[in-house]
């Protein structure tokens, strides 16, 4: 694996775009689900196009959009109260940046199949004190020799989960393309989302405590253990005959979905590859989509995080033995305790700010695939490539360009892990299969 040569930059760069009419000033009230201190990062998109569009037209496009999603070109900062997030709706503006890069994209797909150190390059890195001095949308347009481009995006999660970013680049693709009006218009207001008062929690929320262990020897940090040495990222596609048959091992006995059924299988073998203490108890938190869980439903173009983290719970020597029943099942019932109330209830116990996401001895997975990233078209087409620009301890389910019904799943783990996993993932398929069929991108 090469690293990509360095970006060229011309002028003043970045520049800043505003919204291209007035847009109201106010505070934009984040609710606690956009607000607590598991999201306070931005999530980075990158995107490989065959066929570039000029900067200009971007640009034009950009500032026309920010008119209808006017918080992007705010500032995130501390309110008044001193423990929340909210935005500054002031119009200052995104930050975009262009560049050039003296490759091909068939030169970027050979040279980088895997997010590497080097991708950072496509995304100006703002100069800031803090994550919440960083503007909450950063772009950077990196053209290419054969007349390609490299979109990258950084998007602050407090102001939006992946539905959220999905339906704000579809927007400013709209906006790119059509004299139309949008044909979904977003959704500013959070207090849908308010605590109640006073708050009731009336849930356990296993996510959200630390992991009790059975016996002291198994007693230790996953995460802090896994960001002490370096890491290298796993990626493994499974086509739609892979994710069938991995279906098919749970049937007839157990109906589930194709998610169910990936994240089960992701979750047994990661527990498998990092030789866990048998007697160990382990967590899967994923996210689950709430707006159509509440009543009422979320309003129609809400962006905001509309998701809360489902947590399931199994010791090693259950989510290793035999097959993917048991996780699946596990799995299955965390989904079911999503309703109203248990959203209700999360959003109470997160008034409490020291109550933290517990990562400790956790996989998390994130769900990309299904979220129409992967259709983006700006104008010259859909993207060759999708996905984040880099790789993290945390798992991503992500699209495969020009495959709607292929997963490519993505982890960061040490080195001699990565070999275990990639085994672990692809063991239940047959020979033939195996050679001829599995892609590990």
């Amino acid at each position: 694996m090469q690293e990509l040569p360095d970006c060229l930059y011309e002028g003043n760069q970045p520049t800043l775009i505003t919204p291209s009419s007035p847009t109201p000033n106010h505070s934009l009230y984040l609710s606690n689900l956009d607000d607590h201190h598991f999201l306070r990062f931005s999530i980075k998109y990158l995107y490989l196009f065959q066929k570039s569009i000029s900067p200009l037209t971007l640009k034009d496009s950009l500032s026309r959009v920010l008119v209808d999603y006017y918080p992007f070109a705010g500032r995130i900062r501390v309110s008044d109260e001193g423990s929340k997030l909210e935005v500054d709706c002031n119009g200052e503006g995104a930050v975009f940046a262009e560049a050039f890069m003296d490759i091909t994209c068939q030169d970027f797909v050979q040279l980088s199949p895997k997010p590497n150190k080097s991708w950072r390059k496509l995304l100006f890195k703002v100069q800031a004190q803090s994550f919440v001095d960083i503007p909450p949308l950063v772009i950077q347009v990196t053209y290419l020799r054969c007349g390609g481009m490299i979109l990258c995006t950084a998007i602050n999660h407090c102001l939006c989960d992946g539905i959220g970013t999905s339906q704000f680049l579809h927007a400013w693709a709209h906006e790119t393309t059509s004299q139309a009006h949008l044909p979904t218009r977003p959704f500013h207001s959070r207090h849908v989302l308010d605590p109640r008062n006073p708050p009731r929690v009336t849930h356990s929320h296993p996510g959200f405590t630390r992991t009790t262990t059975v016996d002291k020897s198994s007693t230790f940090d996953i995460c802090k253990h896994l960001q002490s040495q370096p890491l290298a990222p796993a990626t493994i596609t499974f086509t739609q005959s892979h994710l069938l048959r991995l279906k098919k091992t749970c049937a007839p006995s157990l109906k589930c979905t194709t998610f169910e059924a990936l994240a089960a299988h992701t979750w047994r073998s990661w527990a498998q590859s990092l030789e866990l203490p048998l007697t160990m108890l382990v967590k899967l938190l994923f996210s689950v989509n709430m707006r159509e869980r509440l009543t009422p439903e979320l309003p129609q173009g809400y962006y905001g995080n509309g998701f809360v983290l489902a947590c399931a719970e199994s010791k090693v020597q259950d989510l290793v033995n035999g097959n993917i029943y048991h996780a699946v099942k596990s799995i299955q019932e965390a989904k079911s305790r999503i309703t109203d109330e248990y959203v209700r209830s999360t959003i109470d116990l997160l008034e409490d700010k020291t109550v933290k996401t517990d990562v400790s001895c956790s996989l998390v997975i994130s769900q990309w695939a299904k979220l129409g990233l992967e259709e983006l078209d700006l104008g010259g087409g859909k993207p060759m490539y999708m996905g984040p620009l880099t790789s993290d301890i945390y798992c991503l389910f992500l699209p495969v360009a020009r495959d709607s019904d292929a997963i490519r799943v993505q982890i960061s783990l040490p080195e001699d892990v990565v070999k275990r996993l990639e085994y672990c993932m692809v063991k239940f398929l047959d020979g033939k299969d195996n050679e001829d069929e599995n892609s590990r991108a």
